[in-house]
């Protein structure tokens, strides 16, 4: 009897382990097909966006270019600027090839931390599968503790509980939200710490067949960060109204596509 039980006790931790195995090539096979789909697209578009921080808010239209963006403030911490001198503001970043260089470094530095965290995503967490239909499959992480964090980003990220929801036909992320477990220590709390209960939320959304951008990102995680002072943050971004641009726009076609944009959508 004992050996009977001690093979079921084996058979049902092999199965376990294939599971989790299986579950974990579900979400890698999700990463693969996000960097492939990201490199692959060069769509480029006008957006609303409503950036709210405790400090401070900007109401504003994008335009994207290769180069850099065009942004045209329409409100800023709820007072509405004129529109000449919204134009005086994006004719000035035209002529100022600093500001579009500074954009373009500060750009590829969030997508380079962005593509780093997506890449470890499959092994950073212990994954199961907590609901699925024929659209979408929701997937819960909870942090791998076999997980060695390459960065400080990554130390945050991989003290996260969560879900990720991806689209079935696709294999495309359409949300992807985690709340911290734990604290988080930098320098044993001398360089700061990260508190427990934080939380960040992003959604995306199929813009057009095959395209999909991020349309809301919620950050919320208190604490200090000495060094470190952008993952210390509160703050909700919403993005909306959509309009595809040519792909090789330049930023004179840019910026006048966006003046032509209504103050408000």
């Amino acid at each position: 009897m004992k050996t009977k039980f001690a093979a079921l006790l084996l058979l049902c931790a092999c199965c376990s382990a294939l599971y989790a195995q299986n579950v974990r090539n579900l979400v890698r096979e999700t990463v693969n097909s996000e960097l492939a789909a990201d490199k692959a697209d060069q769509s480029r578009w006008i957006y609303y966006e409503v950036d709210r921080k405790p400090s401070s808010s900007i109401e504003q239209w994008v335009a994207q270019t290769s180069r850099s963006d065009v942004n045209r403030v329409v409100r800023k911490n709820g007072t509405p600027i004129p529109k000449p001198q919204q134009k005086k503001a994006v004719e000035s970043f035209l002529r100022d090839s600093d500001a579009q260089q500074q954009q373009r470094q500060s750009g590829q530095k969030d997508a380079q931390e962005a593509e780093s965290l997506l890449k470890m995503l499959p092994d950073a967490f212990i994954w199961s599968i907590a609901s699925k239909n024929e659209t979408i499959t929701v997937f819960h992480f909870k942090p791998n503790p076999d997980f060695n964090p390459p960065s400080r980003q990554a130390r945050v990220f991989a003290a996260m509980e969560g879900d990720m929801t991806v689209n079935n036909q696709q294999h495309r992320i359409k949300r992807l939200k985690g709340v911290m477990i734990r604290d988080v220590n930098f320098g044993w709390g001398l360089l700061g710490s990260l508190k427990k209960g934080g939380w960040f939320q992003v959604d995306r959304d199929q813009v057009a067949p095959g395209l999909w951008q991020i349309n809301q990102t919620h950050v919320h995680i208190q604490g200090r960060a000495l060094l470190f002072k952008t993952i210390s943050e509160q703050e909700d971004d919403v993005k909306s109204h959509f309009t595809r641009q040519s792909d090789n726009v330049t930023l004179e076609q840019a910026a006048e596509a966006v003046m032509k944009q209504p103050n408000h959508p």
